[in-house]
This record gives C-alpha cells, sequence and structure tokens, in this order.
C-alpha cells in the first residue's frame, strides 16, 4: 500500500527518483499514466494489470467507458526504473500535469499519484476543510 506525501524533484531529462521506501515495489516496472485533476498515476506493473482487467470489463457499448478508456490507456507509458530508482515521466505527461521541476507523490492506496507541488497544494487547500467536515458516508462501509 502506497501511503504519504513526498516531494522529490525532476532532474533535469525530466526523471522522477522515486521515494526510497518505494523502490522495491516499482522495481519490476511500472505504468505512469494520466489521472484526474490533471495529476498521474503511478502503478506497480501487476497492478495496472488488474486495473486493465477491470478496463476490460467495461461496455464496449457505454461511449463514456470508450471515452474513459481511450485516454487513460493511450497516455500509458511502461517504465523500469534504473537502479537509483529513476524512470524518465514523458514529454506529454508532464506537460498534462503541468510538471515541471517541483514536483508532489502522494501515496494513494494502490498507486502513487505524481501532482505539481503547487498545484498539489492547491487542490488539498480547497479540500481539506471539505474532508474535515465531511458528516455522512462517502466510501461505503469506511465509517
Amino acid at each position: 500500500m502506497f501511503l504519504g506525501t513526498h516531494t522529490p524533484r525532476l532532474d533535469e531529462k525530466g526523471r522522477l527518483f522515486l521515494p526510497a521506501k518505494y523502490r522495491d515495489r516499482m522495481a519490476g516496472g511500472l505504468v505512469v499514466t494520466r489521472g484526474q485533476e490533471r495529476c498521474l498515476f503511478l502503478y506497480p506493473m501487476d497492478e495496472f494489470v488488474k486495473v486493465a482487467e477491470q478496463m476490460r470489463q467495461a461496455p464496449t457499448t457505454s461511449k463514456a467507458a470508450r471515452d474513459y478508456m481511450r485516454v487513460f490507456l493511450s497516455g500509458a507509458s511502461d517504465e523500469v526504473p534504473d537502479k537509483q530508482g529513476r524512470f524518465t515521466i514523458p514529454a506529454n505527461l508532464r506537460q498534462y500535469a503541468g510538471l515541471d521541476r517541483e514536483v508532489t507523490v502522494i501515496g494513494a492506496g494502490s498507486r502513487l499519484e505524481v501532482w505539481d507541488s503547487t498545484a498539489w497544494n492547491s487542490y488539498l487547500a480547497a479540500t481539506e476543510q471539505s474532508f474535515a467536515e465531511t458528516e455522512e458516508e462517502v466510501i461505503p462501509g469506511l465509517f
């Protein structure tokens, strides 16, 4: 499970150093793709295979499902981190997420999310209060 918040930097070649605590989990390969709110989703390869399998279950008669899969999968890039735990984020994905140098990597359970640090701080500021004030069940069975 991926947890926490980390603030690595992208190098001049667009490479990201994975936080040390996640390197072993990602050493066999990972997939980086577009996520919601203009962040990137980063999955270990085996977890991405599960996500792709769930997508295959979606009805191809659903335009919304087709649209989602097209955007999600067309932006996906499989990568293998080097011995130092770095991998290159393709230019099109860096552009999509507005990534420059300062990035924030957050644990989101089965995946990591990569955010432009300014965008993450704005998102968190806008949503933290509503999180604190949540009085009804958002995720079934959680509370």
